[in-house]
């Protein structure tokens, strides 16, 4: 065997034993993502990223208007924060950040959703886009860590108080359940007594550290009865679906009871059951 042959065998092995991310996949996608392969970035295109629209969300107006007013800053190439979206499961916290892809795509914008098992490769991935013509959000969506999680040390780094200077085209979205990130415990919040003075817990200085770094923070709340009924209503309208109005009053309620209360993610959910219901229905008859 030559040895240009026997160089070519060995790249092929190594390569299978350690892929690179293909790159070039940044020039064909407009939603990515990420994921850790034994220790080595990969990055994967999306074909068909969630369609969702902000005529779709309800009830969540002023949060979304600050996101997309943040978001369209970034676009513009104006001073603008990384965001946090934080509150109850179902409010529309990841609907909001997705929407912004169909919304400004074709003005530029891109995402790469990163879970957290891949979060210690958030310096290559910054890295990887620095010098690309596009705006990208690196979506974290329902993050989360837990107190032997060390993870969050390298998000706290990135959103602010590294030394290298973050990139002008990225931005960190993260959607969360929890305003901090991170749990917090009564006996967190029992203050100490240092050198004479009464001071906070350090656990909690910590906790609080890094949503902090998020220079935009938006409260999402639990939605009431009325405006989960508005959600359907829109969708009804959407989508077109013809229904009574008192029958659908009465099945959306039986619904929000079988799932566990008022929230956009029931109300899509109940939508999507209505309308195949009614789809089959139509077939058969």
């Amino acid at each position: 065997m030559e040895i240009r042959e026997l160089n070519a065998n060995i790249r092929r092995i190594a390569d299978a034993l350690a892929p690179v991310a293909d790159l070039t996949v940044l020039d064909r996608c407009r939603a990515f993502r990420a994921s850790a392969d034994n220790g080595i970035l990969m990055i994967r295109g999306i074909g068909s990223p969630d369609p969702v629209r902000f005529r779709e969300l309800r009830g969540i107006d002023q949060p979304v208007a600050r996101l997309r007013e943040n978001t369209e800053q970034f676009l513009d190439g104006l001073p603008c924060n990384n965001v946090l979206l934080y509150g109850p499961r179902g409010t529309g916290k990841s609907s909001a950040v997705k929407a912004l892809l169909n919304q400004y795509g074709g003005k530029g914008l891109r995402m790469i959703e990163i879970p957290r098992s891949a979060l210690i490769h958030i310096f290559e991935i910054q890295d990887m886009v620095r010098r690309r013509p596009e705006k990208y959000i690196l979506f974290c969506d329902d993050l989360s860590f837990n107190e032997d999680d060390d993870t969050y040390v390298n998000v706290k780094t990135v959103l602010e108080g590294g030394l290298e200077k973050r990139p002008d085209n990225a931005l960190i979205y993260a959607t969360s359940n929890r305003r901090h990130l991170m749990p917090e415990k009564i006996v967190d919040n029992i203050p100490v007594f240092s050198e004479g003075e009464l001071q906070p817990a350090e656990t909690v200085e910590e906790k609080m550290s890094l949503s902090d770094r998020f220079g935009l923070r938006l409260g999402f709340e639990h939605y009431s009865s009325a405006t989960y009924l508005d959600i359907i209503a829109n969708y009804v309208s959407i989508r077109k679906v013809r229904v009574d109005g008192r029958d659908l009053h009465r099945m959306a309620m039986e619904w929000s009871i079988e799932h566990g209360g008022f929230s956009g993610r029931a109300a899509r959910q109940f939508i999507d059951d209505l309308e195949g219901r009614l789809e089959k229905k139509k077939k058969r008859g």
